[in-house]
């Protein structure tokens, strides 16, 4: 596992896939009604947390179900992070804090391996970094019970599987259809910029 992880670091530090890999799992919008989105605002930075860790003799994810609430990604399943605060030097450091908060993932012992593309997300106007991390252990988890309703832990083995990528048509929270592929996993649905983010993980980590 400790030779995965130092190749896996070694790789992140080459070109990445990017968008043309992200696109793989990019949503294809429906009856769009412009007004969705404030496309000429200000884009709010966010970094999120890949973490990867040994757990029944394998590496896992984790993975969030976020609880329902009026935003956007309301009751999405998504990788721990979230907004740039003021006081954060760095989005390396937000999707440690926010994984921290949301999670409970201790900080100081997640190795940071290196980072994915950054992805834009109309829906909420958002640009994020996605910061590939490891630990050398299953974390102790707990989660901010106004944030997280479950911590999904998934297993490499089953993202790696070509059946769990489908398709199927989501009502968002604006008022239209999309049309989406999407990870089946367990019984959750991650699509959108999860799915795009975890396309190009996954992508950088068939090649090695």
């Amino acid at each position: 596992m400790d030779k995965i992880i130092e190749r896996l670091k070694a790789r992140l530090k080459e070109a990445l896939p990017g968008e043309a890999v992200q696109q793989q799992m990019a949503p294809v919008l429906k009856h769009i009604d412009p007004s969705g989105f404030n496309l000429f605002s200000e884009t709010s930075p966010g970094g999120v947390l890949v973490l990867l860790y040994p757990y029944n003799g394998e590496l896992h994810l984790p993975l969030m179900l976020r609880t329902e609430y009026s935003g956007a990604h309301s009751g999405q399943v998504s990788f721990p992070g979230g907004k740039k605060e003021d006081s954060d030097p760095d989005l390396i450091y937000t999707a440690l804090r926010e994984s921290s908060e949301e999670l409970g993932i201790p900080e100081n012992e997640v190795r940071v391996l290196g980072v994915l593309s950054e992805l834009f997300i109309a829906a909420s106007n958002f640009k994020v970094l996605p910061v590939v991390g490891y630990m050398s252990k299953r974390p102790n988890f707990r989660i901010e019970q106004r944030e997280v309703a479950e911590i999904i832990e998934v297993p490499l083995s089953l993202l790696l599987d070509s059946n769990v990528v489908k398709t199927k048509s989501f009502k968002v929270s604006i008022g239209f259809s999309i049309q989406a592929p999407y990870y089946a996993i367990k019984e959750h649905e991650v699509w959108g910029a999860t799915a795009m983010m975890m396309s190009e993980f996954l992508s950088i980590y068939k090649d090695l």
